[in-house]
């Protein structure tokens, strides 16, 4: 029995017992990697039964960092071992190193977290009044990931032995000479800000400019530039320091559509005129689709080269572009029946040549 101990110490004290140390880290990191995923999996699958959505992301984001972590300090730990005993200057970086990784792997968890967020946010609230839309969340999104990275590379650099306070002073003086230089890209991104705040528009609408040639349906508010897709299913990029200097106009946000057309009859039919107009504003007025709350309004207004002309100008009470026109259709037909009722026809361009003939002429 004491011969036991006896070698059992002595294999303790054997140089080679680093490389058994070794193995039993990184076994132990094997096990911890695996035992700890399995929780986590557990733990997903309970938050994944709760309505808050805050656990979700976490856990979700937790699942690859976690494990970076584990095996980070478990292979530190065994350099650190071997570190001592073969005594190279490359092992003297373990430590920065161990450091630096634990910081990065913070802030990839922090990062992936808030794209987790955001996408079980949407998720979760895009029917609910009162939630965020599309465009402030992205916004809100972006900025805490711009956050979280500068504040890790600070941290990052301090723990490498860098003083913060003198990146910062550099910071304060390069940052003039970086205005200068990048002075276009500080108007885009003052222009995703001012996009932000007066939010003239967000992701899915439909905006024109009178001023450019833009106009199309917004896909993506980014830092530097807004994606339009046009009704012809080009992208167009569009630099966001220009929506600080045009007019935009936003028919998403139109609250009704409008019918505004002019009709006109025969000379012939003058005497219907009255009956035709005031028929047609009834037909209008008693129309389900038509807002009569609004302007409604059918005159006569003109008398035309080769017609007699009255207007319609009233409101849909849709604004579904498909709806609208469909409602359009039936409005301009019931028009054209209520004209041919009345005996009436609708004019189109005619020519009427007067001959004269002098007096002793057949």
């Amino acid at each position: 029995m004491e011969t036991n101990i006896t070698q059992f110490i002595d294999f303790l004290n054997d140089d080679r017992w680093w490389i058994a140390q070794v193995f039993l880290l990184v076994l132990a990191t094997v096990s911890i990697n695996f035992i700890a995923n399995f929780l986590l999996n557990k733990l997903r699958h309970k938050a994944g039964r709760t309505s808050t959505a805050w656990d979700d992301a976490l856990l979700a984001s937790a699942h690859r960092p976690l494990s970076a972590l584990i095996w980070l300090l478990g292979i530190a730990f065994a350099a650190g071992i071997a570190g001592q005993q073969s005594q190279a200057a490359i092992f003297d970086l373990i430590d920065p190193a161990r450091k630096v990784g634990v910081v990065a792997i913070a802030v990839w968890f922090l990062m992936r977290s808030i794209k987790e967020a955001e996408v079980n946010y949407q998720r979760t609230h895009a029917d609910q009044e009162g939630s965020l839309d599309r465009t402030t969340l992205t916004a809100i999104s972006n900025l805490g990931k711009i956050s979280v990275f500068i504040t890790g590379v600070l941290v990052g650099m301090q723990s490498m032995g860098y003083s913060i306070s003198g990146v910062l002073a550099f910071g304060g003086i390069g940052g003039i000479a970086i205005g200068f230089a990048a002075k276009d890209m500080l108007a885009n991104l003052f222009g995703s800000l001012i996009i932000f705040l007066d939010r003239p528009f967000k992701i899915g609408d439909w905006i024109r400019s009178p001023d450019r040639q833009i106009e199309g349906t917004v896909e993506q508010i980014g830092w530097r530039m807004t994606v339009i897709r046009t009704f012809s299913k080009n992208p167009i990029y569009v630099p966001n320091s220009v929506f600080s200097t045009i007019a935009i106009e936003n028919p998403s946000r139109m609250t009704n559509r409008r019918i505004h057309e002019t009709i006109g009859i025969r000379y012939a039919d003058f005497d219907a005129m009255e009956r035709i107009t005031q028929e047609v504003k009834a037909m209008l007025v008693a129309h389900p689709e038509i807002d009569s709350t609004l302007t409604l309004m059918v005159n006569f207004n003109r008398f035309g080269a080769s017609s007699l002309d009255f207007f319609i100008y009233t409101f849909t009470k849709t604004t579904v572009w498909v709806e609208f026109h469909a409602i359009k259709q039936d409005v301009l037909l019931k028009v054209g029946q209520i004209i041919e009722k009345n005996g009436a026809e609708i004019a189109f361009p005619t020519s009427t040549v007067h001959l004269q003939v002098e007096p002793g002429q057949t």
